[in-house]
């Protein structure tokens, strides 16, 4: 890594673990609290998770402590890295920013830090898009401009079965007036600066995924695009809306299927489902 720029992120980015290990990327976990115990969110079974969920148990999440942060940094730096650019979850919804900037202050090296405004593969996708860029012996400058450029042009767009979880963590946004629709109606969310927006809202699990794939479809137009079809534990709807995506958009220059990081998932709930569409 001598006299590279070092990729950080966090596990919010929800990048499949071979992707990361191949662009070097270090992912810093956040935490999650389940009843009375706090651990790394990638030491957490998804399955136990979401049985915890539906019973209505305590669950939490945190950002990273500050020192785990600063032991990527430490780490990159000794690798004969010369820079770092560290890339994460919007500060409106998790303070995880807060405590890379506080790490970046105790390190040796510049540290970047960037507030995405998103999470979730549009986040994964910017990530990527910095490693490559790294990769290529870019300065710190323009990796953090490869960066902004997916920040800026990607969308997010989610599908739940029910605001509730997003309710119960505080995460609910401006899609809080949704919250007490009929069971049938199905709500259809984005990500608009910085925190959870209403997108729309459609009768049927059926239709509202249907409605996803054409808003997925409008938002790609003719553009190459990278697309990532993420789900919080797999029911096979994943895999429906990326064949259904294939088909329909020429365009694609790569289709990713993720799970979507526990902390996500403890967010979103059991079936949620997200769509994000990213222009290369």
């Amino acid at each position: 890594m001598s006299n590279q720029v070092a990729i950080v992120t966090d596990s919010t980015a929800s990048l499949p673990e071979q992707l990361a290990q191949q662009w070097g990327i270090k992912v810093v976990q956040l935490q999650l609290l389940v009843d009375e115990e706090t651990n790394d969110e990638n030491r957490y079974d998804r399955h136990e998770l979401a049985t915890a969920l539906r019973a209505g148990r305590r669950v939490a999440t945190f950002p990273p402590d500050p020192g785990a942060f600063f032991w990527a940094y430490q780490e990159a730096a000794s690798a004969g890295a010369s820079a770092v650019v560290s890339l994460h979850i919007s500060e409106r919804m998790s303070a995880t920013v807060h405590a890379a900037r506080q790490a970046a202050q105790q390190v040796r090296i510049p540290v970047h830090i960037m507030d995405s405004q998103t999470t979730g593969m549009s986040l994964g996708f910017a990530v990527l898009s910095a490693a490559r860029a790294a990769g290529a012996g870019a300065q710190a400058d323009r990796v953090l401009e490869a960066a902004a450029h997916r920040f800026r042009h990607s969308t997010e767009l989610l599908y739940v079965d029910t605001l509730e979880y997003l309710r119960r963590g505080g995460r609910i946004g401006a899609a809080a007036h949704l919250i007490g629709n009929a069971f049938s109606i199905k709500p259809l969310l984005t990500v608009r600066d910085g925190e959870v927006a209403p997108l729309s809202r459609v009768a049927g699990a059926t239709r509202a995924l249907s409605r996803l794939i054409e808003l997925s479809v409008a938002r790609a137009g003719s553009r190459q695009v990278e697309l990532a079809v993420s789900h919080f534990l797999q029911n096979g709807r994943e895999r429906q809306v990326a064949e259904q995506l294939r088909h329909r958009l020429p365009n694609v220059r790569d289709l990713v299927i993720a799970e979507v990081s526990t902390v996500v998932g403890a967010h979103v709930g059991p079936g949620a489902l997200s769509v994000t569409v990213s222009p290369v």
